[in-house]
């Protein structure tokens, strides 16, 4: 096996372990929550973040910088569309039909790990942050648009796409800032 193939081996496999074991957090997740609400999804809470404190409504990081609130709100839309993505990909899975098409559950997949990405490179105030919510914002959209065409009236499909488009927006407002 060649130097590349073993390395894509490599990588697909870790991808598809990644993504195994959110779905499986998510099964436990929605299995707790199914007995609070049928058929919703459930609101994404705030996930901790080691790397940031909390100082009277201000975020501060680690190492002292302040942050604005705009990218606080950023990183929170992220996260929570990370989480919704991730549920997603389950519920369209059960659905079935054009709602498990390969297409769009790799779109969740990428949405969903895009966003976490793009949260990381914010916390961290990443010279780079720009960048990956450039292409958060892209792949975002794309996902939104994905969620409509299969949705039809399935009220967590029209959510996620509508957390999607709401996550891009920021993302692009973030990433327009970064290269000014």
């Amino acid at each position: 096996m060649s130097d590349i193939s073993r390395r894509t081996f490599v990588t697909t496999g870790a991808s598809l372990l990644a993504t195994g074991a959110s779905l499986m957090m998510s099964r436990e997740v929605d299995a707790a929550a199914h007995h609070e609400g049928h058929g919703q999804i459930r609101e994404p809470q705030e996930l901790p973040n080691s790397s940031l404190l909390q100082k009277s409504g201000e975020t501060t990081t680690m190492d002292g910088h302040h942050m604005s609130e705009e990218m606080r709100r950023c990183i929170q839309l992220c996260q929570d569309c990370h989480v919704t993505c991730i549920q997603m990909i389950d519920h369209c899975l059960k659905l079935g039909g054009r709602h498990a098409a390969p297409d769009h559950i790799r779109l969740l997949m990428d949405c969903a790990q895009l966003c976490t990405t793009t949260a990381d490179f914010m916390a961290r105030e990443s010279l780079l942050h720009d960048r990956t919510c450039s292409l958060c914002s892209e792949i975002c959209r794309l996902c939104a648009k994905s969620c409509e065409q299969v949705g039809g009236d399935d009220q967590m499909v029209k959510q996620c796409a509508e957390l999607c488009r709401r996550c891009a927006g920021s993302c692009e407002q973030m990433a327009s800032k970064g290269a000014a």
